[in-house]
């Protein structure tokens, strides 16, 4: 009991740490410039209690060793997706990574998809040379994708949990080039009707940021949007199947009689 408590407070503390970090843009006085100062810390900040989380299972039965070792498989099999990703870039937006992240996120539980799309992100960012400012908040918002993915309510019927998952995958098509939108958003400039202003209000600021997201990147997260449904629909089944038969035989627990 303590254990699970322990790993669900490390779990919000992870959540309510990168809901503040996007949020930044909308707090008056806040510059951009103190935002980017905060990048390290948020970096040291996200691995730390990733780790800790990890270690806060290893504590428990067998069955949390287990889950350990098979997040630590699709993380790499999912970052060697981005590795093909970044040596052949796709079309606008689309991403192979988030469909796996969606599947083992709602095979396995919310915690497990925060940590596979937060760890995925990392170790993907290191093997591609894609280490930068941006990579934290890459992992926020890839943990979150997993969280929701986790939440989701298990169906009985294999056609509706595909179509409920791509309905997912195509909602974070969209939601995730809008939430990291708001990392480059102070940074940039351009038009004024679209540039962030320090110190503006946050009905100014959300006005300001939405007519940025439809000018720059609705169009450019639709091919990703498109593309998540388009995986999750032909490799939705066999996937759950496969990982659901894994999860029977790794999470078991053997009790002396």
């Amino acid at each position: 009991m303590a254990r699970r408590l322990a790993t669900a407070a490390l779990f919000l503390l992870a959540l309510a740490i990168g809901a503040v970090a996007f949020l930044y843009p909308f707090l008056r006085g806040v510059a951009a410039s103190e935002g980017a100062g905060a990048v390290p810390l948020l970096s040291a900040v996200l691995v730390t209690l990733c780790l800790a989380v990890l270690l806060v299972e290893l504590q428990g039965q067998a069955a949390g060793a287990k889950t350990v070792a098979m997040l630590g498989i699709l993380v790499a099999a999912t970052s060697t997706l981005r590795f093909i990703e970044v040596a052949i870039p796709g079309p606008g937006g689309f991403s192979p990574i988030f469909a796996p992240i969606i599947l083992g996120a709602y095979v396995f539980g919310p915690r497990f998809g925060f940590l596979l799309g937060a760890m995925t992100m990392l170790v993907s960012g290191i093997i591609t040379a894609g280490v930068g400012p941006w990579l934290p908040y890459q992992m926020f918002t890839a943990g979150w994708v997993g969280v929701t993915a986790g939440w989701l309510p298990h169906l009985r019927r294999p056609r509706a949990e595909v179509a409920m998952l791509a309905l997912l995958g195509l909602l974070w098509g969209f939601a995730y080039g809008a939430i990291m939108s708001f990392y480059t958003w102070p940074f940039l400039v351009g038009n004024a009707q679209t540039t962030w202003s320090p110190g503006a209000g946050v009905a100014d600021a959300l006005r300001r940021y939405v007519a940025f997201y439809l000018t720059t990147s609705l169009l450019w997260d639709s091919v990703g949007a498109v593309g998540n449904v388009v995986l999750l629909a032909a490799l939705g089944a066999p996937t759950l199947r496969a990982l659901g038969r894994f999860r029977d035989r790794l999470l078991f627990a053997v009790r002396p009689s």
